[in-house]
């Protein structure tokens, strides 16, 4: 599956979302790391539950994927990709996040 994955710095994420952009954005972490806090327009999908969840989402709104760091993020852009999705991987993932984060 060896595709490019294009990349969104956090700056520019959080540019956008106060543009009004509609923007959907997935977190693929773990259950304990979103409890300890995310981005508040984020919605919830673990990494290992995005084959089935991939479906409900909107093929024609832009994906923003985040984790940690931006390791399995990366992964789950590729996968989305891969099905036609238009989506990014935001780099640095949370660690990199300067903006609000709500828990």
């Amino acid at each position: 599956m060896e595709t490019e994955v294009k990349e969104i710095l956090p700056e520019e994420l959080i540019k956008r979302l106060e543009q009004g952009e509609k923007i959907q954005v997935i977190d693929v972490r773990e259950q304990h790391e979103w409890d300890d806090g995310h981005i508040p327009q984020a919605i919830h999908i673990p990494l290992g539950t995005l084959p089935e969840k991939l479906p409900a989402l909107d093929k024609e709104t832009p994906i923003v994927m985040v984790c940690r760091s931006g390791a399995r993020s990366w992964r789950a852009t590729e996968f989305a990709q891969y099905y036609g999705y238009k989506v990014e991987n935001m780099a640095g993932g949370m660690l990199a996040w300067p903006g609000e984060v709500i828990s």
